[in-house]
């Protein structure tokens, strides 16, 4: 039979002590061998604001913001002697996303995400007044003003000439920016409607009148037929106004 071992509190206290010396020096030690998440989200920082920069560099209207998030506090990482940023598939540095680190030199290979914030602040055109869906919109409905592009997904309609006079596609309220999908080309005639027809060729242009053999969608192609029977496709300017390049 084996002896019966004393119990700790029976043991001499220098035994005791020692002990309990012990495991505070090994749980030292291990913690010792983690990485600080602070280090961890210092590096991801530094990374993304180098990152967002070359997209501010390429589009100098743009104010780039970049604020990185905390790793998961339970989490416990083996040191590692080179620690590789990335982008994950499917994600990238606008708006809400994620940003991945991943240990490349180490006695234990790991791979983690951290979130990440990124704004790009400039200027975009807003909607001033509602606008009901299917009304055309004027130039009244809206103002410039300084907006978060990466707030939404949907790509900031910067040039003016691609939304006045369009079709809004849904309710637009006040405050929104006019991005794509907000706005589609407005209807300005049916098949059938009498139509003036602009024909431009080298050096010249002449113009009469057509009967319009498809609906008229503004920049968009329509299908006329002219006084002498001639049928032509040509691209719709306005309400009654077809342009055809000879």
């Amino acid at each position: 039979m084996f002896p019966c071992l004393p119990s700790a509190r029976l043991l001499p206290r220098w035994v005791r002590t020692g002990a309990v010396l012990a495991v505070l020096t090994t749980a030292s030690v291990a913690w010792s061998q983690e990485m600080a998440h602070e280090e961890l989200q210092l590096l991801a920082q530094r990374w993304v604001r180098d990152a967002v920069a070359k997209t501010s560099a390429d589009n100098p209207a743009l104010r780039m913001e970049a604020t990185v998030g905390a790793l998961d506090g339970r989490l416990r990482l083996a040191v590692c002697g080179n620690v590789e940023p990335y982008v994950p598939a499917g994600a990238r540095l606008w708006g809400r996303s994620r940003v991945g680190l991943r240990c490349v030199d180490g006695m234990g290979r790991w791979n983690v995400s951290m979130p990440v914030v990124v704004k790009a602040v400039g200027p975009a055109w807003v909607v001033k007044n509602p606008v009901a869906a299917g009304a055309i919109l004027a130039a009244s409905d809206v103002v410039e003003a300084e907006v978060d592009w990466a707030e939404e997904p949907a790509s900031v309609l910067q040039d003016r000439t691609v939304w006045v006079g369009q079709t809004a596609s849904r309710s637009l309220n006040t405050g929104q920016a006019l991005r794509q999908g907000m706005v589609k080309p407005t209807q300005v005639f049916q098949a059938g409607a009498s139509v003036r027809v602009v024909a431009q060729g080298r050096g010249f242009q002449v113009s009469g009148d057509a009967l319009a053999l498809s609906v008229g969608v503004v920049g968009q192609t329509a299908r006329v037929r002219m006084d002498n029977g001639r049928v032509a496709s040509g691209t719709v300017l306005d309400v009654r106004t077809v342009k055809i390049d000879l």
